[in-house]
């Protein structure tokens, strides 16, 4: 049920671009309307120009932005009398009509127009709207659309049959409107819904209204009817569901890497697990998308994997890449047999993939696109099931679909790059990848977290510190989006929450790609002093617990097969002696041999395994808050306050080394640039001589 948010009070206090703005927000929070960046606005306002002389101009949503995000800055200006005259041409390219648009800019500080802006411009109305509601895209995706849009609205609605946004559907729009003046809603099929107004609030409750009768004519129609005839495949229960998924999403990832990492989202919703475990979800799911929108997000149809549990999960793995195999040799068919297989095509994976009992699996170049493709196939979900109770959902044809994966405007008409003038979000060397960091909370694995986060990695931040692991997280989040980065609980040195922390990180993103073991404490003393209790907490954090974490990572990588790269935080007490340090440094010693091993036994598998060395990093641990000062300092004979200053003296170089010089030494182990580098040793140490008193 669409919400009618508007408020007179808000919407006076708003001058009349911010007016748009206004009601483009109020749109966008209701995802029932629009997802993601789909659907536009725009006004036309009476304006001065740089002469001085008043003209009307075409205010268009620019795409890119979702529309409770937008902002006056993303509208471009336009000439209206320009865009207008436009149409009287007979024939315009794609090529010519963004061009076209490009010279008719009212101001050149804006994003470039869409396409879509012949479409507003052509109906003679001051405001539009734009939109993808659930059950208007179910009556124009149904195969009896038009009939139906004239029972529900009678001679108020006009039909146009599915057009590419552009100049012909600008054109017939403009045409179909002079014909018949007396419409007020415009229904656009397998695309969405246009509505519009004299005024800004006039346009937005005539939406409201339209997309309300549309879902009062759908419930009118349901009388009993069940949409999707029937359940064929039953969800199973939560804990089953979530113990498979983590078997079988590393292998499901790699085979989706193909072109780059995919990031991968889980949607086990009720409506998601009707979905795919009902009896027509074989053929319906492969019945087309919904609109151009579904196409560029989750592709003219997912992958339907053809498996049930009485099959055994031991069946599922090889279900999975033998689909992904085939949706891609499929797809790559369509392209050559289409006789344009010069244009740019999308990555042939599937972005969607659908299995019975379990739910759906969506992927996305990062957490953000892989959860908007997930929000979206589930509005494809609500829009057959809609159009099944109607008549038959009927999406469109893979010739539309393909026209528009191939659609050279496609990128900036969908918004899957940045508006031209606007910076793109940097991509480093990790985009789509996947760290692991544990003991991240604080030290080297906080300046670690952010390091790999800052180069496009997705971090899960490991610690048994929950809430400052969770601090890092949200800080990190903030900063590169929604989701980049995750908090879990993890004792290093217990077998169950090691595994369970990886499982975690498993349903958050799909995988593992990196993994820093860095979680460790710190016990010196003299040997005579040292008792066994404290040679055991040792050996259990510092061996044991390296251990544990790289079983597990072995584990989700073999299944992978996208190789990894381990990296472990030892230390120069690995080799080098060092006063009242034996149990401590024996433990290092045994990570790095380990690590060596490690290295060797990977290779086969495309598995690199490095090691850092970093000394004496005080600033930001509270390995140093624990009494680890004052031992180390009276072992040398100095005050706690004059340590820094002693290792700094120690050094070659006479510097202290801080957490980021060696979080940028992970960095470089942990991403592309060493890819030739295994069983490395790489010191962070200001250079430590061989015998450290």
């Amino acid at each position: 049920m669409p919400r009618d948010l508007w408020k007179d009070a808000e919407a006076q206090a708003r001058n009349d671009l911010e007016g748009l703005v206004y009601r483009t927000n109020l749109l966008g929070r209701d995802h029932g309307l629009v997802d993601g960046c789909a659907g536009n606005t725009s006004a036309r306002l009476v304006e001065l120009d740089h002469t001085g002389r008043s003209v009307e101009v075409l205010w268009m949503q620019s795409p890119g932005t979702a529309m409770s995000a937008m902002t006056r800055q993303g509208f471009a200006g336009l000439r209206l009398a320009e865009v207008l005259a436009l149409l009287g041409r007979s024939e315009v390219t794609d090529a010519e009509l963004a061009d076209y648009l490009a010279h008719c800019a009212f101001t050149l500080d804006r994003p470039r127009p869409p396409v879509e802006a012949l479409l507003h411009a052509a109906i003679p109305a001051r405001h539009v709207d734009h939109t993808h509601p659930d059950a208007v895209l179910s009556l124009a995706s149904a195969a009896s659309g038009r009939e139906l849009c004239r029972a529900l609205w009678g001679a108020k609605a006009i039909w146009v049959d599915y057009l590419r946004p552009g100049f012909a559907l600008g054109k017939e729009v403009r045409d179909r409107l002079r014909a018949d003046s007396r419409a007020g809603v415009l229904v656009l099929g397998k695309h969405g819904l246009v509505t519009w107004g004299d005024t800004s609030r006039e346009c937005y409750q005539r939406t409201v209204q339209a997309i309300q009768e549309a879902e009062d004519f759908i419930q009118s129609r349901r009388q009993g009817r069940t949409a999707f005839a029937g359940t064929k495949v039953p969800p199973l229960p939560p804990d089953e569901r979530r113990q498979i998924l983590v078997q079988v999403l590393p292998g499901l990832r790699g085979s989706l890497s193909r072109q780059r990492p995919a990031i991968l989202q889980i949607d086990d919703s009720p409506q998601a697990l009707a979905f795919v475990g009902s009896q027509e979800a074989a053929s319906l799911s492969q019945a087309g998308a919904g609109c151009p929108e579904h196409v560029v997000r989750i592709g003219y149809r997912p992958l339907f994997v053809d498996w049930t549990p009485a099959d055994g999960v031991s069946a599922l793995p090889d279900r999975l890449a033998g689909g992904v195999a085939s949706f891609v040799a499929g797809y790559k068919a369509a392209v050559e047999q289409s006789g344009r297989g010069a244009e740019p095509v999308h990555d042939p994976c599937p972005r969607a993939i659908l299995i019975p009992g379990l739910g759906v699996i969506t992927s996305g170049a990062d957490v953000q696109a892989a959860d908007l493709s997930r929000r979206i196939y589930r509005q494809a979900i609500r829009v057959m099931e809609g159009s099944q109770v109607l008549d038959r959902f009927a999406g469109m044809s893979a010739q539309e679909a393909y026209d528009v994966e191939v659609w050279p405007l496609a990128p900036d008409e969908f918004g899957l790059r940045p508006p031209s003038g606007a910076l793109a979000p940097s991509e480093g060397g990790l985009a789509g990848r996947v760290a692991v960091v544990t003991g991240g909370a604080c030290g080297i694995g906080r300046a670690t977290a952010r390091r790999l986060a800052q180069d496009g990695a997705h971090v899960a931040i490991l610690d048994i510190n929950l809430e400052g692991a969770r601090q890092v997280a949200d800080e990190i989040s903030a900063r590169h989006g929604p989701g980049r980065s995750t908090g879990l609980p993890c004792d290093v040195t217990d077998e169950a929450a090691v595994a369970r922390a990886f499982a975690r990180v498993i349903e958050v993103y799909g995988g593992v790609d990196i993994v820093v073991s860095n979680a460790g404490i710190s016990i010196m003393s003299a040997i005579d002093e040292t008792t066994a209790d404290m040679w055991d907490r040792l050996m259990d954090v510092l061996a044991k617990g390296y251990f544990l974490v790289s079983r597990e990572a072995f584990r989700i990588w073999k299944a992978q097969k996208m190789g990894g790269s381990l990296v472990y935080v030892s230390s120069k007490n690995a080799v080098f002696a060092g006063k009242n340090t034996s149990s401590y440094s024996a433990a290092k010693a045994a990570e790095l041999h380990m690590a060596r091993c490690l290295a060797e036994e990977g290779g086969s598998w495309g598995i690199r395994v490095n090691s850092v060395l970093p000394y004496a990093v005080m600033e930001g641990t509270a390995l140093w808050d624990s009494g680890l000062r004052q031992a180390r300092a009276a072992s040398y004979g100095i005050q706690p306050e004059e340590l820094d200053e002693h290792y700094r003296q120690q050094t070659a170089l006479k510097v202290s080394v801080y957490p980021e010089d060696v979080a940028e030494a992970i960095r470089f182990l942990a991403g592309p640039e060493s890819s030739r580098t295994t069983g490395g040793v790489l010191t962070v140490d200001g250079g430590v001589g061989a015998y450290v008193r």
